[in-house]
């Protein structure tokens, strides 16, 4: 029988899956007196994105041994995320965390928040901290709006402020996603005068990609060129649309050769170039890391 320490160390060598996430639409159907916005969409989980080491470290420690350019340890969402667990189960247990970062950072596909995700959930599980999914998601709520979706780990539907979810499995779609070396404030685009906030309820039902929009998109195009000269090229291959507040787009494919071939004809007009961070993934209805967590717990309650 495993003691915590010596079990986090027997998975030391996994690397954890920290994946994207796409908002294949964003409507916003109001504002709350508080300030936060009333909202529909829907999560896409990708089988893209970052990987995560936990090793384990003394009593009390959090070491980042992969530290984020011009993000203080502090207030990285990974560290935040132990501190969390350290508060709310007192088991101050000490944790060595190896980041791989892919995903741009302010692209509006969730790295950092998918980080603190995968951080909470992998963690609980190996250290059998003892939370449910719903206890985690309301961790998981403290440090960014969208951690709970990835610590929920399915595509789905979500309303509210974005913590209430309904499962919806999409077809299997390639996307193409470009980040157009923009940085968005969300807090900015949401507090900007511009911004639709009365789009009509939608039931789940009814959902079809062409009868959606991204509301936060027509605001984001007027002020950022280079994100209007994205889609406006993308378009031409398939539908197209921003992600969340962005600066992330993405274009729809049925397969994989079709979105390659558009991210060749691009960089072949130079309307991407080998520099701007360029992805192909496939959607899948849950979370690789969910998936992952179901694989290696099963061969070990197998052996």
């Amino acid at each position: 029988m495993y003691n915590q320490i010596d079990f986090l160390d027997a998975f030391s060598h996994v690397k954890w899956a920290s994946p994207a996430k796409l908002n294949l639409f964003l409507h916003i159907t109001g504002q709350r007196e508080d300030g936060y916005h009333e909202l529909q969409t829907l999560f896409q989980m990708l089988d893209y994105g970052d990987t995560l080491c936990f090793s384990p470290a003394s009593d009390n420690e959090i070491n980042l041994l992969t530290p984020i350019h011009g993000v203080a340890d502090e207030d990285n969402l990974i560290v935040k995320a132990v501190q969390l667990l350290h508060q709310t189960t007192g088991n101050h247990f000490g944790v060595n965390i190896a980041l791989d970062k892919k995903l741009p950072m302010g692209g509006g596909i969730g790295g950092g928040s998918s980080n603190a995700a995968t951080t909470l959930v992998v963690l609980n599980k190996l250290l059998n901290l003892g939370l449910n999914p719903i206890e985690l998601a309301d961790l998981g709520l403290q440090l960014g709006a969208d951690v709970p979706v990835f610590v929920n780990g399915i595509t789905c539907f979500a309303s509210g402020v974005g913590e209430e979810f309904a499962r919806a499995p999409q077809d299997n779609n390639t996307f193409l996603v470009i980040h157009p070396e923009e940085h968005i404030s969300t807090a900015a685009i949401f507090k900007h005068p511009d911004l639709p906030r009365n789009t009509p309820i939608m039931n789940w039902q009814d959902y079809d990609f062409t009868q959606t929009q991204n509301d936060c998109q027509e605001l984001v195009v007027n002020l950022y060129p280079k994100v209007a000269n994205l889609l406006q090229h993308l378009l031409h291959y398939a539908p197209s649309r921003l992600t969340g507040t962005g600066a992330c787009v993405f274009a729809m494919f049925d397969t994989d050769d079709e979105a390659l071939h558009a991210l060749q004809e691009l960089r072949k007009q130079q309307i991407v170039d080998n520099n701007t961070h360029a992805f192909i993934a496939k959607g899948v209805s849950e979370s690789p890391l969910h998936s992952q967590l179901k694989t290696l717990f099963a061969s070990q309650d197998t052996e």
